[in-house]
């Protein structure tokens, strides 16, 4: 069967620009997503999250009629899933969004058709999907029961990519293709080469599964260890920053910066998935979590302080008349993605020790639906500057960047990811 027909399964940060660059070959797509303001933003030919060069290619689009958003599944050659894949409280892997993308697919489901996992999963997460498909429609044959010859094929394919470079990264960056069989990979590899120009690498669904959470498990070790030296120096009286430049000239040495924890949907989260399965065994990927977990406490911790800093030289006066700016939501620079970030961790926590809070975020508009307190608000940059005690930078956002003048010029700053060190 030749893939005339896409359907897009989940429309957030990977599945609106994985679903463009299909329809952006010409290729029929269908998006599905349950949010309806999602659907909608789409349909107007708009997009609801932010990403360079994406509002183009969604407009070009929608307006030639290649891509169409809709809340319920339709037939289609291929399925690809791109849900989210949260823990619970306990750090359990949470797949509730990848079943209900089965059974949301699975009436629709024909003989022939290619279903592909992208959502970062534990390992044998693809083979449960095809054990849920395959109890959805008897009437059909999936792989673990017949092998090559099944009626549907399935695989799993991550992604790779940058927030603020994904519609470059998901065409340039090399894919890993794990099939449940032979057939899903060379058909996997038929499908991403409408627009992938990386290389396309094979392998087992369990393989594929394991590659993207080591990936990210590799980051939150190297990020912790950067983290961890940033507190040590802090109590040694250490600038951390100007050690990890000269460390970074031993030729085998590349310390990353440290800043203010680790968030996203994938760092943050992934690591817990390999705990889960192995906890007596992933020792330093379960420590560097942890570290990396503890960082958001830490910075905390020196608001605190400023805070009783600047009460002890004015008399009277108490915590609730202070006033900190927390400069920052997102989990990293220049991107309105505020999952597990550590910076709207520290703010709201901020906001708990009763001082009167200033919110900056220049990548979102309003911070309702965001923060959990519905007394903090969004105050533009200069606001913030001119009416708070204590400023905090939580994210090196390039606005913030361009004003640092301003900020090294305020009474007391607390900068935890460098905005300073030019």
């Amino acid at each position: 069967m030749t893939f005339d027909t896409i359907s897009m399964i989940g429309l957030g940060y990977i599945g609106l620009p994985t679903a463009t660059l299909f329809a952006s070959r010409r290729k029929k797509v269908i998006g599905v997503d349950i949010n309806q303001h999602a659907v909608d933003t789409i349909n107007r030919g708009k997009i609801h999250i932010v990403e360079p060069e994406l509002d183009m290619l969604v407009h070009a689009a929608v307006t030639e009629g290649y891509l169409r958003a809709t809340t319920t599944p339709e037939p289609a050659d291929a399925f690809l899933i791109a849900v989210p894949t949260p823990f619970t409280d306990g750090h359990k892997p949470d797949l509730r969004f990848i079943d209900a993308a089965a059974r949301s697919i699975a009436p629709v489901l024909r003989k022939g058709n290619l279903v592909i996992l992208e959502s970062t999963s534990p390992v044998g997460t693809t083979e449960k999907l095809a054990g849920w498909l395959a109890d959805l429609r008897p009437d059909l044959t999936f792989p673990q029961r017949a092998g090559e010859e099944a009626d549907i094929q399935i695989a799993y394919c991550p992604e790779r990519v940058l927030p603020g470079r994904v519609v470059h990264e998901l065409v340039s960056n090399d894919r890993v293709i794990g099939g449940m069989t032979r057939t899903a990979v060379a058909r996997s590899i038929e499908l991403y080469k409408v627009f992938v120009e990386g290389a396309l690498v094979a392998t087992d669904a369990r393989t594929a599964e394991m590659c993207k959470l080591t990936e990210n498990s590799f980051r939150d070790v190297n990020i912790a260890f950067a983290n961890e030296l940033s507190v040590i120096c802090d109590k040694l009286d250490i600038n951390v920053r100007e050690l990890i430049s000269l460390a970074n000239r031993h030729p085998r040495v590349n310390i990353l910066q440290p800043g203010a924890g680790v968030g996203g949907h994938c760092i943050a989260v992934d690591p817990w998935f390999i705990i889960d399965s192995l906890p007596e065994d992933a020792r330093i990927i379960r420590m560097a979590r942890e570290v990396n977990d503890h960082k958001p406490e830490w910075v905390l911790e020196k608001v605190k302080a400023a805070i009783d800093e600047t009460l002890a030289t004015r008399s009277g006066k108490t915590v609730a008349d202070i006033r900190v700016a927390c400069l920052g939501l997102a989990f990293k620079p220049d991107i309105d993605d505020l999952r597990e970030s550590p910076a709207l961790e520290i703010t709201e926590k901020v906001a708990g020790l009763g001082c009167q809070v200033f919110v900056v975020e220049p990548n979102i508009s309003t911070a309702s639906g965001h923060l959990s307190r519905p007394d903090l608000e969004l105050v533009t940059l200069k606001t913030a500057l001119k009416h708070s005690d204590v400023v905090c930078v939580l994210v090196k956002h390039k606005p913030f960047i361009e004003a640092v003048d301003e900020i090294e010029n305020h009474v007391k700053v607390i900068d935890v990811v460098g905005l300073r060190n030019r």
